[in-house]
């Protein structure tokens, strides 16, 4: 019997899961299919999970915290994040929750880092950027979240100033600025003060360079999109579906 994979979203369209894992199957000779279910809102979900022949699912925008009270579990590092974007159907569809957005981005992360990178700006504070503290917690890189409407212990971007960049040499957008086809759009952050000593990476894939990703590159700085964490996290999904 075919088993059905797929992404949990909203207004997602086409998506990277859906292409990498279509791909996936038909190359591994496996008879797997992969959906996209488009949910208008969260309830939707309960006709989904219906389906038994619903093997597993990825999580995204902007479900990846709102679907843990639907869960009947979660892994101990999912609970800590407190966003999901993997879930295992166990017996009688029993629905546990994993992310495996932390393990793509931390695994990405290494080789485009050295151990003079202590601080991180993290822009943004939806379900990924919390993914992404908890990849630099692992990594012993501190991290400042900077949002538009900050709250305790956050930075607000118009308080960014030369000696915050300079001191923070990790920049990770955590925001949807930027994604086609809003190519022209970019986090509002002193591009000037970026150096050669910095860092920007972008969980953004498409376009595979963004604008936040041309400045930096523009002053020296080394970039990344967040193409290798999908890859990543997506296998570390295929895992978690199948142990």
């Amino acid at each position: 019997m075919t088993k059905i994979y797929g992404l949990l979203g909203k207004n997602i369209g086409y998506s990277f899961s859906k292409g990498y894992f279509s791909e996936k199957f038909e190359t591994e000779n496996l008879d797997c299919e992969y959906h996209n279910f488009d949910l208008h809102q969260i309830e939707e979900l309960k006709e989904v999970i219906k389906n038994p022949i619903v093997k597993g699912l990825n999580v995204t925008i902007p479900y990846k915290e709102e679907i843990i009270s639907y869960l009947d579990d979660l892994d101990p590092i999912a609970k800590e994040i407190g966003a999901v974007n993997v879930i295992k159907f166990g017996r009688d569809q029993k629905l546990t929750g994993y992310n495996s957005d932390y393990y793509g981005f931390t695994e990405s992360l290494k080789s485009l880092i050295n151990d003079t990178i202590k601080k991180a700006l993290i822009l943004g504070t939806g379900g990924a950027s919390k993914a992404i503290a908890y990849g630099l917690d692992q990594l012993e890189i501190s991290h400042t979240f900077v949002s538009r409407n900050p709250d305790f212990n956050e930075l607000s971007y118009n308080t960014l100033d030369e000696d915050i960049i300079r001191a923070y040499k990790l920049i990770i957008n955590c925001t949807p600025l930027g994604t086609h086809p809003n190519i022209e759009n970019y986090p509002d952050i002193p591009y000037e003060y970026i150096t050669e000593n910095h860092v920007l990476y972008d969980l953004i894939y498409n376009p595979s360079e963004t604008t936040f990703m041309k400045k930096g590159r523009e002053k020296g700085a080394n970039v990344s999109n967040g193409l290798q964490m999908l890859i990543l996290q997506a296998e570390k999904a295929w895992e978690i579906w199948n142990t």
